[in-house]
């Protein structure tokens, strides 16, 4: 919390309307389209990959949309950090608002999965002002460092923990025993040796099982949520039914069953609104690395200077 204070003296953001916000954010999302080229081209191969049927030159417009969501993402994470809880819960709408009614009321734990979707950070704050319960965030360190503290920093203003997922395991299970909600993204790939197989946009690709284990293990409910940027400039949050998981006697058969199933509802998620996911991940490296080959090639050549240094 102590980015905080600086923020606060320095942000003008706090009152500023969103319809500027949204002007700025994609002004500076498309000159980043044009000066990134090295994103440009993950994001590009990433949608021509995964939708091929919808053409080169959607794939190229939608390329330009992605890279101004993320600004404008940005620029409203700035503008959280002086929000008040109330502003906060005027600012997004919210659809399936009984599938959360019913979250106020269980008795155990609970798994929220969702994707970097929309403002994915706006999203998990809303919910913890909404039910009035502080979160159990799970996430990547980002880097650089100072960007890291910053966002960690707006993610726990009302009381959310936010947990490095490479150690995180244990902590996730005594939240769920202590009758805790989870908050975890979903939809990135990971290490072979850590994730199950899947089928994602019908390519092969790993996937993280960490919530279909802690749920069979710990029997509580997995409730997807997701945010979008509506046309008026509001954020929705859309939730959805828990999810009915297989539990069968194979457990380690109903954990992959179980990983697909949420893997087809980010994909489900993220096709109502492709322009607005994180399309920057190189999701596919693994199993189809030529789509990333200049990036893989790059990460060679600063490996072998590393190594001729020591």
């Amino acid at each position: 919390m102590k980015l905080l204070p600086p923020i606060l003296k320095l942000s003008m953001l706090a009152g500023v309307p969103h319809s500027f916000i949204r002007r700025v954010g994609e002004a500076l999302g498309s000159l980043a389209f044009f000066v990134d080229v090295r994103h440009r081209r993950i994001v590009s191969r990433n949608l021509r990959f995964a939708m091929p049927e919808m053409g080169p030159s959607w794939a190229e417009r939608t390329t330009r949309k992605v890279f101004q969501n993320a600004a404008i993402t940005f620029l409203e994470i700035l503008q959280i950090a002086v929000l008040s809880q109330k502003d906060i819960l005027e600012k997004i709408r919210i659809k399936g608002e009984e599938h959360f009614s019913a979250l106020k009321q269980r008795e155990a734990g609970a798994i929220i999965i969702s994707a970097h979707l929309g403002n994915w950070e706006m999203a998990h704050i809303f919910v913890a002002c909404y039910l009035n319960e502080p979160l159990m965030l799970i996430a990547r360190k980002v880097n650089p460092d100072f960007l890291n503290r910053l966002i960690n920093s707006v993610r726990s203003r009302f009381g959310s923990k936010v947990f490095d997922k490479k150690s995180a395991l244990p902590k996730m299970a005594r939240a769920l025993k202590d009758g805790k909600i989870l908050g975890i993204l979903i939809d990135q790939g990971t290490k072979s040796t850590e994730g199950v197989e899947v089928t994602f946009f019908g390519k092969r690709t790993t996937a993280t099982p960490v919530a279909a284990i802690l749920a069979q293990r710990y029997q509580v409910p997995v409730v997807p949520a997701f945010c979008f940027r509506r046309k008026d400039g509001f954020l929705e949050i859309v939730v959805q039914p828990p999810l009915n998981l297989y539990e069968t006697d194979n457990f380690s058969s109903d954990i992959v069953r179980n990983t697909q199933l949420m893997t087809n509802i980010i994909e489900q998620a993220i096709r109502t609104h492709p322009e607005q996911w994180f399309w920057f991940h190189k999701r596919w490296k693994r199993h189809y690395p030529y789509l990333y080959r200049e990036d893989i090639a790059r990460k060679e050549r600063e490996r072998r200077k590393r190594k001729a240094k020591r």
